[in-house]
């Protein structure tokens, strides 16, 4: 099987809100160690995007993904899928951790170059990640071409 279903027990793990709080980071002589997930997954991504592009615009029918800005900034916009409201926009900044549900369209707009991980309940091989992914027309209401990063297993 490519892909699990999700269960309760898994559901009532996931964070409540966009931004996660992250716990304080243990820290000793050596330096510090931040906790940023705790939960099974199958794969870790670093993604590299460039100023203006945009990534996603789609939901995941299982896959959930946590996402954790290393350097720049996200304009991340989501709404619960099937839903006409306007999509909610938060702005992620570096050293930020959040997270995307699943069956939750989502887009993300980079104002500025922008390294960041994702850490995902599903595998990242190709053909996992197609069988999970649903491209949405564009919600993030910025004149964008979007990017599919065909290949690459985008998130």
């Amino acid at each position: 099987m490519i892909v699990r279903p999700i269960t309760e027990e898994e559901r009532k793990k996931w964070p409540r809100e966009v931004i996660v709080r992250l716990e304080k980071a243990f820290a000793d002589a050596r330096g510090q160690i931040q906790p940023l997930v705790d939960l099974p997954m199958e794969s870790c991504v670093l993604i590299t995007s460039r100023k203006d592009s945009v990534r996603a615009n789609h939901y995941h029918r299982t896959d959930w993904h946590f996402c954790y800005v290393l350097s720049g900034s996200i304009e991340y916009y989501e709404r619960p899928h099937g839903s006409n409201v306007p999509p909610k926009r938060v702005l992620v900044k570096a050293g930020e951790l959040f997270f995307t549900a699943p069956m939750v369209d989502h887009a993300m707009v980079f104002p500025e170059e922008t390294v960041f991980l994702t850490l995902g309940r599903n595998s990242r091989t190709q053909e996992a990640y197609e069988a999970d992914v649903v491209r949405i027309p564009p919600i993030h209401g910025h004149d964008h071409d979007h990017d599919h990063d065909h290949g690459t297993s985008p998130s």
